[in-house]
């Protein structure tokens, strides 16, 4: 059985995992467009993400006190496993049903913030480092009305910056301003 959540983390990772196995060494130290993060910094937040999230599909409290992952031998076929992981884990019965414990929110969201951290900090990565990148539609239009109801409060807790303006048409763009990035972010590609 396949949740929804599920469906959408598959079609996340689907574009984010190549661009976690196309991150060229190289480029580990260059910024990204998440002003706090480097590449190498924001990938290992990014793998504690999906690493945490299973915990969370399963019901559990996840340590996020601890390290995140560090990027040493296979770590982009680690992160591709892991990644796989994350889908299984909220394909699981019930996985998307009920509150989440310390969280108090609905698991379905829980879910989703998992998404919004794959399709935003992909695209992070995608932009640092020049690779192309484009969430699905079906990311897209979960991901835009989540957004408008969490950057308040994700704000108020850091996750977020202040809005950038963005007078564009484009979906997905809107949503990286109303996080706080500038959707024209670029920077040159090092190969």
């Amino acid at each position: 059985m396949t949740t929804k959540i599920a469906a959408l983390l598959q079609a996340a990772t689907e574009r984010t995992v190549p661009v976690i196995l196309a991150l060229p060494d190289a480029a580990l130290g260059a910024p990204t467009p998440c002003g706090e993060y480097d590449v190498r910094e924001l990938t290992r937040h990014l793998f504690q993400v999906v690493v945490n999230f299973q915990v969370l599909a399963a019901k559990g409290q996840p340590d996020w006190s601890g390290p995140a992952p560090e990027l040493d031998g296979d770590w982009r076929q680690r992160f591709a496993a892991e990644a796989a992981e994350l889908v299984a884990a909220w394909g699981e019965p019930g996985a998307d049903e009920g509150l989440l414990g310390s969280m108090s929110m609905p698991a379905e969201t829980v879910g989703a913030l998992a998404l919004m951290d794959l399709a935003v900090h992909g695209w992070d990565l995608a932009r640092a480092t020049g690779l192309p990148y484009r969430p699905a539609p079906e990311t897209v239009a979960v991901l835009g009305p989540l957004t408008e109801e969490l950057a308040p409060n994700g704000r108020q807790m850091g996750m977020f910056a202040e809005p950038v303006a963005y007078a564009g048409s484009d979906p997905f763009e809107a949503l990286l301003a109303l996080t706080g990035r500038d959707p024209g972010w670029a920077a040159e590609p090092v190969r």
